[in-house]
């Protein structure tokens, strides 16, 4: 096996093997779990796999969960198939600087993405090392943070263009969860900045020591959750990887976040994904 860093930052690509054989040789999952922790997001080239093999790979890192507004495709649960074509373009927008899933009490781990069809130009994906962008604050910006809680929410981002009743029924299923801003990797140890695109407001600034008087409150929460979500958007703390079809990509969702960028209409782009259950952020 061979590993390539893609940046300095994060990111490597692996060569020289057969990812569909890491479902079932303990030590080229070992491997490439090693890898994963090391550099945060992983990439395959010329990986052919059917559905069954792509879920029994994703399956060493943990149990599958479905998206509850995309069901998994017939025979493979934990698969679920993302096609943009000219005819079934992207609502409004393709994307924003995200963890997956911060919307739920227990966000995803990780994520396995198999591209099987895209653009021969444009579709890429970026992704940010959330753990280099907290080592890289400020000091007394760190020291603010360290206790602090966010509410993040699926109904202000992705729900709020649909329907009221379809708004409110999920998030009923969903209650808005609020995690740490800093975030403990749990087999790392590693803290990383945990607030993205999903994350509304501060569950905790308003205290004695922040908020002298109500502008306090309302223009320094404010601007600090806006100054931490920014952070993904720093050139030297990302990579952008360029899809081929048959490639794969496997991701740690605890200290990454990531950007589908979406500039290639009108064009066919297919992707199968599979999403890692994850544990509660501490």
């Amino acid at each position: 096996m061979q590993i390539e860093r893609l940046t300095c930052a994060l990111g490597a690509e692996i060569s020289n093997i057969k990812l569909a054989e890491a479902a079932t040789n303990d030590d080229l999952f070992g491997e490439i779990h090693a890898a994963l922790l090391a550099h945060k997001v992983l990439f395959f080239r010329n990986q052919p796999l059917t559905d069954a093999q792509h879920a029994g790979v994703a399956r060493r890192f943990g149990p599958l969960e479905d998206h509850p507004l995309t069901t998994s495709v017939d025979g493979e649960p934990g698969i679920i198939h993302i096609n943009k074509t000219p005819d079934n373009p992207p609502e409004r927008y393709e994307n924003a600087w995200h963890t997956d899933a911060t919307w739920r009490e227990c966000p995803p781990m990780g994520a396995v993405l198999r591209c099987v069809e895209c653009p021969t130009v444009g579709g890429d994906t970026m992704w940010a090392n959330m753990e280099l962008a907290y080592e890289r604050l400020p000091d007394h910006i760190k020291d603010d943070i360290a206790t602090l809680r966010a509410r993040h929410s699926m109904e202000a981002t992705f729900m709020a263009a649909k329907p009221m009743a379809d708004r409110l029924a999920m998030k009923e299923r969903f209650p808005d969860p609020e995690h740490p801003v800093v975030r403990t990797h749990p087999e790392t140890g590693a803290k990383a900045l945990f607030v993205n695109a999903f994350a509304t407001h501060f569950t905790n600034y308003h205290t004695a020591s922040r908020v002298r008087v109500g502008q306090d409150f309302t223009n320094g929460a404010g601007e600090l959750l806006r100054f931490l979500q920014s952070q993904a958007a720093i050139p030297e703390y990302q990579l952008r990887w360029r899809w081929t079809p048959d490639s794969i990509a496997i991701w740690d969702n605890r200290c990454t976040q990531h950007y589908a960028v979406m500039d290639y209409p009108p064009c066919n782009r297919r992707m199968h994904r599979a999403t890692i259950i994850g544990d509660r952020p501490f």
